[in-house]
């Protein structure tokens, strides 16, 4: 115990020394309410250092000019060696006032019960979607807000090519797979894979979660505790045999273990392919790269199911802020909360920052500027509550060769039962590695 103690120190004391504090989150002269009673209070925030700050400095700005609060800024490291900077700091009561982390089942990292302000019954979580606060919630107590817009993880089409060869968005597998036949036979890609960024493999397998959500509303809870499984769950299993229609009825590009993301973008953009499984962050890159125009020509549609019913997007939920429950400033973090969330702080937000899908903010608009395939999404999916998370974002159990895996299926290498076999046994090793509980 002492030696963790004293590692644990150790630690701290580097990651002081190694991460600066500024006021970067702050600019000069944002302090217009000087005469406020509350311009003396000054509010510490530690955020990853490769977040883009623009839309969340924004609000900050905007409520320093209604409060006259203040904010100070301390970048840290990602990934790993964050989230033991984080772990350190609340375990020798060095934390911010709050932070910024990913929702769903890595906050159990930071020990919520400990650590984490319960902001139940704040009024401010009734702007919230119920799918988003599913992700935050642990021992019955809600712990964050969202800081940014969701992202989707879904089929991106070439409209363009869509209205070229008469084709409707698919809301069944049998309606793809139709989709599918048609582009094959007009001499482009249906479905392009990207297999040299093993990565990408997975989406088709992810994006399927709201279907096996509404098919096994428990499987999420059950897969946790090692009482459920890819394999013995027909429709887990069915994610595996999607992969493996595809690459069966010669739907993706025959240079599938050649192409990288970036390549398969391009394909995408220009036609050549028309279909490719993937999260919505993709449309920044094809902004970035494509303009304006090549991106607003890029839609999306959910995972087909077997059944109409079944059908909805998984989506990927955003990071967003914790608040400190040790903080002494608590009460005006809370205040802050209730201004990020309010119709005057999405505003702010969303006229710097357009984001790659909807707000999990009821009510919240679209940016004027939004994507195509965002406002798809909003109509589609989440006006309509036909949305659900991520199983990364309601479970702590995953595993990690889960690419290599989806590669193999996708070319043939496995069979889909051998290939949702093996991912069970990957993630078996790693809730053992974990200790997590069910799991012996």
């Amino acid at each position: 115990m002492l030696k963790k103690i004293s590692c644990m120190l150790l630690i701290a004391i580097l990651a002081i020394a190694i991460v600066a504090c500024d006021d970067a989150g702050t600019p000069e002269g944002q302090i217009q309410n000087g005469d406020s009673p509350q311009s003396d209070v000054v509010l510490s925030y530690i955020i990853d250092r490769d977040t883009d700050l623009t839309g969340l400095v924004a609000v900050m700005e905007a409520f320093t000019a209604e409060t006259g609060i203040r904010f100070e800024q301390e970048l840290r490291p990602g990934g790993a060696e964050g989230e033991t900077f984080l772990q350190v700091r609340f375990a020798t009561g060095e934390a911010s006032d709050f932070i910024w982390f990913n929702s769903g089942s890595m906050v159990q990292l930071l020990d919520p019960t400990n650590n984490l302000a319960d902001l139940t019954g704040q009024p401010f979580l009734d702007r919230l979607q119920s799918s988003f606060l599913e992700t935050v919630t642990f021992d019955g107590r809600v712990v964050g807000i969202p800081g940014r817009t969701s992202m989707g993880g879904g089929w991106l089409y070439n409209i363009a090519v869509y209205e070229e060869l008469g084709l409707e968005i698919p809301t069944t597998w049998d309606e793809l797979v139709a989709n599918n036949e048609i582009i094959l036979a007009s001499g482009r890609t249906p479905v392009i894979a990207s297999y040299r960024d093993s990565w990408t493999a997975q989406l088709l397998l992810l994006a399927d979660f709201h279907n096996l959500q509404i098919q096994v509303p428990n499987f999420a809870e059950q897969y946790s505790i090692n009482q459920a499984h890819f394999a013995t769950t027909p429709a887990a299993l069915r994610g595996f045999e999607r992969l493996a229609d595809i690459f069966e009825r010669g739907f993706i590009n025959a240079d599938h273990m050649a192409v990288t993301h970036d390549m398969a973008l391009e394909m995408l953009v220009s036609g050549e392919g028309v279909h490719y499984p993937m999260l919505t962050f993709a449309l920044d890159s094809i902004y970035a790269t494509f303009g304006e125009e090549a991106a607003n020509n890029i839609g999306i549609f959910a995972q087909p199911a077997d059944s109409a019913e079944h059908t909805g997007l998984t989506v990927w939920m955003p990071d967003g802020w914790f608040a400190n429950q040790n903080s002494p400033n608590l009460e005006y973090v809370m205040q802050f909360f209730d201004f990020f969330l309010s119709e005057q702080g999405q505003a702010v937000l969303i006229s710097v920052a357009r984001g790659v899908g909807p707000s999990v903010v009821i009510g919240a608009p679209a940016a004027d500027n939004a994507f195509t395939a965002v406002r798809q999404m909003q109509e589609r999916y989440f006006d309509t509550g036909r949305n659900a998370p991520a199983l990364e974002f309601i479970t702590p159990v995953t595993g990690p060769n889960l690419p290599q895996i989806c590669v193999a299926v996708g070319t043939g290498t496995m069979t889909p039962l051998e290939g949702a076999q093996e991912y069970d046994n990957d993630v078996r090793n790693q809730a053992l590695q974990l200790e997590l509980p069910g799991w012996d």
